[in-house]
């Protein structure tokens, strides 16, 4: 299975959360491929700068390789299929609405701790 973690999710593994479940644990390390997008980059980094969270942008760009993890990035033919998603659940969180269109391109399951996610179909996985 190859994998896509969304941010909570890759945030949760670098920081070794007990927020990530031991099934989520056991299909990461299990995973032929674990990739991190770069929309979850710029993610931690507007938040970071905005205050909603505490990270150090530069640590995270680094713990991608360190983890082991492949660097995704974003593509026109993402941004072709965000433009054919649908509204589900009226979810419009850009970042979110990139990942799911990255799962659906590459194909990659996309781990996520938003269950509205769930909506969008068979690569949905949540934690």
């Amino acid at each position: 299975m190859r994998i896509l973690l969304d941010t909570h999710v890759f945030l949760w593994v670098v920081s070794d959360s007990p927020k990530l479940n031991q099934t989520a644990r056991t299909q990461i390390e299990n995973a032929a491929e674990v990739f991190v997008s770069v929309a979850s980059l710029w993610e931690i980094s507007i938040k970071a700068v905005t205050g909603k969270i505490d990270a150090d942008v530069e640590a995270m760009a680094c713990a991608i390789q360190e983890s082991g993890f492949y660097e995704l990035p974003v593509r026109a033919s993402h941004a072709v299929q965000v433009s054919r998603l649908p509204l589900l659940n009226g979810h419009k969180d850009p970042f979110d609405r990139l990942l799911v269109a990255q799962s659906m391109v590459e194909p990659l399951v996309l781990l996520t701790a938003d269950a509205h996610l769930a909506a969008y179909g068979g690569l949905i996985r949540t934690v």
